[in-house]
């Protein structure tokens, strides 16, 4: 290839480097950068393009919520997979939008309310207290969207939804109306964890189980003479027993086999009888092997209640204050009532053991912090059996693919034993119940074409729909169902779901039941799924694990250990907390990170800025790569490093093994490009000439980063884009094809010669900059030194090792007095260096000596040690362990350190 003016790249001195800022400073950037790309519509999806599609839904974040390190997570994790469809040419939907998140938003609103105007809901009545909440969502709502800007989500903004607009409310009517016509949906009296504080039912998602200090309590029943029947059992939470209608002992425990079928009176109430029943729930080795019954209270006691018939009395209001129980304790709350009926109890002569401390885990309300109390309500419920069959059936057909695989088992647990879930929540923000009741008894649902009952007496139920019913239409409602649209018919089914595995009950299998329920419903909108079965909301599904603390402990307000992703953006740079996050993404494991991960990861973007910069200023280039056979051994090999790279990278992504992506590529960019090819191509560029191998050089240089940038674009997207624009004074990197093999060596064979060469002179470059320093040469002094490189077959690499290793070539006056032998791939090489004038060779031997006399006591002491059997048998094994390691490193000290004195002449 002829040098020429076009060829060489910028002139050196007068390139692009010019254009980039003295430092990355992350703040100076990232919003203009973001606002651009929105502006330009590299985020907006074309229903109506001819590319293949892509599709992702937003996990919808609670409309009251604030971005913390499980959301950076999942959000940096799509961003990633979008991004690089995009850059592959795929037409890229990732779909926004928010959660109305029915008890958190109504609990902040009525919070608000009380704080400013003294005032609840009940002062404004229904309807009025929904617009001051829709107000209260207009101004203060949303404000992790500001957020994901922030971090650089590349969603599609002008597809925003939430689950309370015009066109999700439809949806969630025409699917209420269609399971409850198919009888899928019924309401009855059910167990439910019930919010006092809240005044409703919570779903299991929303109960976080705590371990507390309580107190164990052992009531005697029956008699109190021992002679006559009685048992006695054991509770934790003695106020339930007011509701008590049996005790359960296990059929075969011989003890108590002849009490079954007695009855026994209630302490305190006239109107219960306590029956003995038998049932193989009950553990006899378990305390004293018979337990209380309060079917209306407990879910266990629930579930033997439906077995035996038994009666199932409410003893608390919905306030959790004792009620109806014809005692003295009406009125009480639940926690004062625990401490008056425990000390009646006592004084009938009924607690028959002394009252201990108990641990024991009790399940909270996530949004009120309170104890959930189980109570016997009146709720909607859906009946999933036919719908978790499907759900289950979708993933053993391989319909949808759980990524990792590892995870199947737990959604199959869950799916194969699923109860039929209440979707009824005592609130009034939210998707209310579309069923009406008429004046004589009448039922009717209502669909969202059709009008009301209208006439006297209708009332409308007053219960709204639990959220998880609304997010489980998420990937097909955003996209217009039940109305036959363009977005459908493009982008559904969805490509894949990302979410964390903590929700694959609560969330993920409720869009797998809707999902393929809805896909049997109207076939024509969301198309058939494979051979004929139900179609699937999203083909493959990704579970990622729970970002930890540093020290692997679930980050909590009590520990004080949590991280606000934000801060990590002002601090580091959203490139940084991103980076640090799916380096460390491996499927289905949880991720412990603490501020040095992001502290790394912000210098790994300090140094790619450098690396950059040091390129252009030495004139990299993005021009047509010069035939193989006129690139150096440090060309082909970088190429064939930067294939080898590339393709385990795609391969990783493929399968989202964010972590080994990204720590391939940030090996390979510090480690090979930066550290040493930029130094070798620095040897190969005359800086005051031009040359055809510098020429070249500029090329392979300019070729290796813009691969390098393209690749890391996915992860870290705000660096990427400012140095991929100046180095290739391209429009925008988001949108700049993803790299393939014609990118990086051409596809031809990796050149095995050129890679050990280059292996090899970089160990020799090593070894003579560490015989520098332990000869006490100073580092920019230059030392004479005789190398056979023919003989070691590095004739080509003589430039970049004198010139790396700070060694010249011998002259006349040459007289060794240093050398070094090592062992090259093809030979052993040795080293002869004129180290005179450079060091002092007495202290340099006093030195050596006094750290060899160190290394040999090292090395005695522990010997010493492990020679000691009485130590080795009473001692840890990490600490014997440890020893082996210290005295393995002494014994290499002093074999070093005795060299060293005998090259020292």
């Amino acid at each position: 290839m002829p040098v020429t003016e076009q060829s060489m790249g910028k002139n050196l001195g007068t390139n692009r480097a010019d254009a980039l800022p003295k430092s990355w400073e992350p703040k100076e950037h990232e919003t203009t950068m973001y606002d651009r790309w929105v502006d330009g519509g590299y985020f907006t999806a074309d229903a109506e393009s001819e590319k293949p599609a892509y599709s992702i839904v937003l996990p919808p974040p609670n409309v009251t919520g604030q971005l913390h390190m499980g959301h950076a997570l999942d959000h940096t994790l799509i961003d990633s997979i979008v991004r690089r469809k995009r850059m592959q040419g795929y037409e890229v939907l990732w779909l926004p939008g928010m959660d109305h998140a029915g008890i958190a938003t109504q609990t902040k609103v009525e919070e608000m309310l009380q704080e400013t105007e003294g005032k609840d809901r009940y002062d404004y009545g229904r309807e009025e207290f929904i617009a001051k909440v829709w107000e209260w969502k207009q101004q203060y709502g949303g404000d992790i969207q500001s957020q994901m800007r922030a971090i650089g989500d590349s969603v599609d903004w002008s597809r925003d939804r939430f689950t309370l607009d015009e066109g999700l409310s439809r949806a969630v009517q025409t699917i209420f109306k269609a399971l409850y016509d198919q009888g899928m949906i019924y309401r009855a009296n059910r167990l439910v964890n019930w919010s006092p504080s809240l005044e409703t039912a919570v779903s299991d998602i929303e109960v976080v189980h705590k371990d507390v200090q309580g107190e164990l309590v052992s009531i005697r029943y029956g008699s109190l003479n021992d002679d006559e029947p009685h048992l006695i059992v054991a509770t934790t939470r003695v106020e339930t027993m007011l509701g008590d209608v049996a005790i359960a002992v296990h059929p075969e425990d011989e003890r108590y086999r002849d009490l079954i079928g007695a009855e026994f009176a209630h302490p305190f109430r006239d109107d219960l009888k306590l029956k003995v029943i038998a049932d193989d729930y009950v553990d006899p080795e378990f305390g004293s092997g018979a337990v209380k019954v309060t079917p209306a209270h407990d879910p266990n006691d629930y579930a033997m209640g439906v077995r035996h018939d038994l009666a199932m009395p409410t003893i608390m209001d919905k306030t959790g204050h004792i009620a109806d129980t014809g005692t003295d304790f009406d009125g009480l709350d639940r926690f004062e009532a625990r401490v008056k009926v425990r000390e009646a109890l006592a004084e009938q002569g009924r607690i028959v053991k002394e009252v201990r401390p108990y641990e024991h885990s009790v399940g909270h309300s996530e949004r009120s912090g309170e104890p959930i109390e189980p109570r016997l309500s009146l709720q909607w419920f859906v009946k999933v059996d036919a719908l978790a069959k499907m759900s289950g059936d979708a993933i053993r057909e391989g319909d949808t693919v759980i990524h990792p695989e590892a995870m199947e088992p737990r959604y199959f647990d869950w799916v194969d034993d699923m109860h039929d879930w209440t979707i009824s929540r005592q609130l009034w923000w939210g998707h209310r119940i579309p069923i009406w009741y008429g004046p004589d008894g009448e039922v009717v649902c209502v669909g969202p074409d059709e009008q009301p009952p209208a006439g006297e007496g209708w009332e409308q139920d007053p219960d709204v729909l639990d959220t998880w019913f609304s997010s489980a239409l998420w990937p097909f409602s955003t996209m217009g169902w039940p109305d036959k649209t363009p977005d459908l018919e493009k982008f559904y089914p969805t490509s894949v779901l990302v979410t964390a595995y903590d929700i694959l009950f609560f969330w993920v299998a409720r869009m797998m039941m809707f999902g393929t329920f809805a896909g049997t419903l109207t076939p024509e909108l969301l198309g058939r799924g494979k051979d004929g079965r139900p179609q699937v909301p999203f083909t493959d599904l990704y579970l990622h694990g729970l970002v930890r603390d540093e020290h692997g402990r679930k980050m909590s307000k009590s520990l004080g250990n949590g991280i606000d992703p934000m801060d990590w953006v002002d601090k580091f740079g959203a490139d940084a907390l991103r980076f640090t996050l799916a380096r460390g993404a491996n499927p289905g494991i949880d991720l412990p990170v603490g501020e040095d991960h992001a502290q790394s990861s912000r210098n790994f973007a300090t140094k790619l800025f450098n690396a950059t910069k040091f390129a252009l200023l030495n004139g990299a280039d993005v021009g047509e790569l010069p035939p193989r056979e006129e690139l150096t051994d440090a060309d082909r090999w970088i190429l064939d490093r930067l294939e080898e790279v590339r393709g385990k990278v795609d391969a990783y992504l493929e399968d989202y093994q964010f972590a080994k992506a990204n720590e391939e590529l940030y090996q390979f960019t510090w480690s090979e490009f930066c550290d040493w090819y930029l130094e070798i191509a620095k040897t190969q560029i005359p800086r005051d000439e031009v040359t055809q191998q510098g020429t070249n050089t500029q090329i392979v240089l300019g070729r290796v980063l813009d691969v390098v940038l393209r690749l890391l674009h996915p992860s870290m997207p705000f660096i990427t884009e400012l140095l991929w624009t100046t180095l290739t004074e391209g429009e925008t990197v988001t949108v700049a094809p993803w790299p393939t093999a014609a990118d990086t060596n051409g596809g031809a064979t990796a050149d095995e010669v050129a890679a050990r060469r280059i292996e090899d002179a970089e160990k020799l470059v090593t070894e003579l900059r560490r015989f520098r320093s332990d000869q006490g040469v100073k580092p920019s002094q230059k030392v004479p030194a005789a190398i056979d490189f023919a003989a070691a077959d590095l004739a080509g690499q003589e430039p970049l090792v004198r010139s790396l290793a700070k060694v010249t070539a011998p002259e006349d006056d040459f007289e060794e007095s240093a050398s070094l032998e090592l062992r090259l791939s093809q030979s052993t090489l040795t080293v002869a260096l004129d180290t005179s004038g450079t060091v002092d060779k007495v202290a340099e031997r006093k030195r050596l000596e006094k750290e060899l006399a160190a290394a040999n006591k090292e090395l005695d002491g522990t010997g010493k040690k492990l020679a000691n059997e009485a130590f080795l048998s009473k001692a840890p094994t990490e600490v014997v362990d440890k020893i082996r390691a210290r005295r393995q490193v002494a014994q290499e000290e002093v074999e070093r350190l005795t060299a060293r004195l005998g090259g020292l002449k």
